[in-house]
């Protein structure tokens, strides 16, 4: 039996950068598939101030004979993941390179993931690790300042996918409820047939 999931979907939202990094890194190195959702509501530990004056001194290191060259600075919040994420991988060898390829990183939670069971890292979540009243941001918020030009698209399309997702929730309860209702109507029919079963000690 193998000890991996197919894959593990990650809801990005209310977890710590570093920290939701470092245990996505583990889990890749470990040869396991992982994918994170909602990038763009990852949070940073300290003020939104604080970091933007962090994010703009990493902005000035480039090359200057020629920028084209690199540091290449990446503005979309799964790309800021993605950066943190291969800082704590062997990205240069093969075994790293594999590592990095298992990841999946996105803004929003696009098909078939939106559909799927997505999951939390408990030791990654700011309500557990950061004390109450610190200051955080958002990657979204950071992005957009420094470049991101697609926040509000990758809202809107939350939004929606919200709607859809209520109206496919009530649904389902509305089915589960019909289905109680159902099995409560025929309890007295069955009562003989349930006595006669646990006497066999079913």
């Amino acid at each position: 039996m193998s000890t991996f999931e197919k894959v593990y979907v990650i809801d990005g939202k209310g977890h710590l950068l570093g920290r939701l990094a470092s245990t996505i890194a583990k889990l890749a190195l470990n040869g396991q598939k992982v994918v994170v959702v909602r990038c763009e509501e990852i949070n940073v530990s300290g003020s939104f101030f604080r970091n933007k004056i962090k994010l703009h001194a990493y902005l000035r290191k480039r090359c200057i004979v020629n920028p084209k060259r690199g540091p290449f600075h990446f503005r979309a919040p799964s790309k800021i993941l993605h950066r943190a994420l291969r800082g704590m991988i062997p990205h240069k060898t093969a075994r790293g390179t594999a590592a990095l390829e298992r990841v999946k990183l996105f803004e929003g939670v696009p098909p078939p993931y939106d559909k799927m069971k997505r999951m939390v890292i408990p030791q990654a979540l700011r309500v557990l690790r950061l004390r109450p009243g610190r200051k955080f941001t958002t990657l979204s918020r950071l992005s957009a300042e420094i470049g991101w030009k697609y926040e509000d698209i990758v809202a809107e399309l939350e939004e929606k996918r919200k709607v859809k997702g209520k109206a496919y929730y009530e649904r389902t309860q509305a089915v589960k409820a019909l289905r109680a209702k159902a099995a409560a109507a025929k309890d007295a029919e069955l009562a003989p047939i349930q006595a006669s079963i646990q006497a066999l000690g079913y």
